[in-house]
């Protein structure tokens, strides 16, 4: 059960990496935007190492 949650937020921290990319891909990015994906991707990033 925990591989499946590890694979689970391994996925979501996916998801925000392609939401970043996105967001600084645009013509004006919205600094707030990128700051709280980074700042989700990093507690995602320390979740996972915890498992």
């Amino acid at each position: 059960m925990e591989t499946s949650h590890v694979a689970a937020l391994q996925a979501k921290k996916e998801g925000l990496e392609r939401r970043l990319k996105e967001e600084m891909s645009r013509p004006a990015p919205d600094m707030g935007k990128i700051q709280a994906i980074k700042k989700a991707k990093l507690r995602l990033k320390e979740e996972i190492s915890l498992h």
